[in-house]
């Protein structure tokens, strides 16, 4: 059993007009709820063996937060150009990429990519993950037996969803 947590990155300033997509921040509610939904990652007893992150700052910094809040080492965060902006298809295509060792992973994206992801992977409503939203799927085999409809969609939690 496989277990793969979507995130797409949690609220993102727009303050600076010079700064390249790459390079903006989290804004301070993004700062909040990041950190808010790993521990509710922790709360429910996860323990991630891998983290890939879009490189732009605002997943890094989201991918971060979430690490620190349920005790996956920082420095082990993996920055993977396949989660900026790239399709996906391009992300479904790095899930059989994945070791096989890895029993749970997280990939930090954005929308509209993330959000499609989720909807190739599992029979979903959910077509616009909002900011910092994680959706929870499980797959039976192995990494390299993931595609399209293969998985389970057993958690969807959101900073906004009540408890």
């Amino acid at each position: 059993m496989k277990t793969l947590y979507l995130m797409r990155h949690a609220k993102s300033s727009w303050k600076d007009a010079s700064l390249s997509d790459r390079q903006r921040p989290l804004n301070k509610r993004g700062q909040r709820d990041a950190p808010q939904m790993g521990r509710r990652l922790r709360d429910k007893g996860v323990v991630l063996d891998r983290i890939l992150s879009s490189p732009a700052r605002r997943a890094q910094n989201t991918a971060e937060l979430v690490a620190q809040a349920v005790g996956y080492p920082v420095e082990r965060i993996e920055q993977t150009q396949s989660l900026y902006f790239t399709s996906s298809s391009s992300m479904l295509a790095l899930i059989p990429q994945l070791d096989e060792q890895w029993a749970a992973v997280m990939l930090v994206s954005h929308n509209p990519d993330i959000s499609a992801l989720l909807q190739r992977l599992c029979r979903t409503d959910i077509d616009d993950m909002p900011t910092a939203a994680i959706a929870t799927l499980q797959f039976d085999g192995k990494w390299r037996d993931v595609s399209d409809l293969t998985g389970c969609l057993i958690d969807y939690d959101y900073p906004k969803k009540l408890a």
